[in-house]
């Protein structure tokens, strides 16, 4: 991915200011992004308005922490359960600007409000200048167990945690630097993928065993024993160009995951410039095609878990 201080397209590419509606979204499911757009400034960042939360929300958000927290010995990775609990007391849904305060001392990032899901220019950006965009609504108590898209439990548990460690926090701000230059080569998509099999949905091998640190498993009650202990789910080595030209589902537990053995591991793998990996995966969609959600392919490295 591209350094942000060699690649900064800001001011080259086509504004990707707030229009008011949802931005399209790669995952495949069957419903739309939700959000109040139009409340939205024009980098899609907007005010968290944290007064407007109904006690029935924060007790959705209580009941959502300590159900996660129960499960994460033994599933999470280790920086994650070590920095989980600089988010605050979980008695309410987390102001903002507390935990930003917190953050900032350590790793220098901040996190700001968004009405759901944003325009990947406006992601990449906020992102390459360490903010880190956390949804400011919560589920529906229907969607206790499982919700499509992201909300305020989601990304502040899911989220921010890793964001306290150095390593990964410098990881988030080279993806964003990166999705800068892959939106100016027009390649996004395949960018998309890797946030999608990393940060949302990676596994990390330690030697311990199996531990996640993906977003979207440990803040879901399904998804985390799935990813570790299904046998239906197929954990395979860390691979960018396979990565890019996977298909995925956001609206099931994901059939495949991705295993590192570390951050610095992660970090190195996506350092280089991505220009040639980008014409490379693109030769092999066209000659291949793409994969599949849950498709196997002959260079897949299963991970074996003990």
């Amino acid at each position: 991915m591209a350094r942000y201080e060699e690649d900064n397209a800001a001011g080259t590419l086509a504004d990707s200011g707030n229009e008011g509606i949802a931005p399209v979204t790669y995952g495949e499911g069957d419903r739309p992004p939700r959000g109040d757009y139009g409340r939205a400034r024009a980098d899609y960042t907007c005010e968290q308005q944290w007064s407007r939360y109904s006690e029935a929300d924060h007790d959705t958000y209580r009941r959502l922490h300590a159900r996660q927290l129960t499960q994460l010995p033994g599933k999470a990775c280790d920086e994650f359960i070590a920095a989980v609990d600089r988010l605050g007391p979980a008695e309410s849904i987390p102001r903002f600007e507390e935990v930003s305060r917190r953050l900032e001392r350590r790793t220098g990032w901040r996190i700001v409000a968004v009405p759901g899901l944003i325009p990947e220019l406006a992601f990449f950006r906020l992102l390459a200048a360490r903010r880190f965009p956390v949804t400011d609504w919560i589920r529906r108590p229907e969607e206790f167990d499982y919700v499509v898209e992201p909300d305020v439990f989601h990304d502040l548990f899911g989220h921010v945690p890793l964001l306290f460690d150095p390593v990964f926090a410098d990881y988030m701000q080279a993806y964003g630097a990166g999705g800068l230059k892959a939106a100016r080569l027009g390649e996004c998509e395949l960018l998309a993928r890797l946030y999608w099999f990393t940060v949302e949905f990676g596994l990390l091998n330690t030697a311990a065993g199996l531990r996640a640190y993906g977003a979207g498993i440990l803040s879901s009650a399904g998804e985390l024993p799935h990813a570790l202990e299904s046998p239906q789910a197929r954990r395979l080595r860390l691979d960018l160009p396979r990565m890019m030209r996977s298909r995925y589902r956001i609206d099931t537990f994901q059939p495949t995951y991705f295993v590192i053995d570390s951050f610095a591991e992660l970090f190195d793998a996506t350092a280089p410039d991505f220009a040639a990996l980008y014409a490379r995966v693109r030769r092999s969609i066209e000659t291949d095609g793409e994969i599949e959600a849950g498709d196997t392919v002959v260079e897949d490295q299963p991970v074996v878990v003990a």
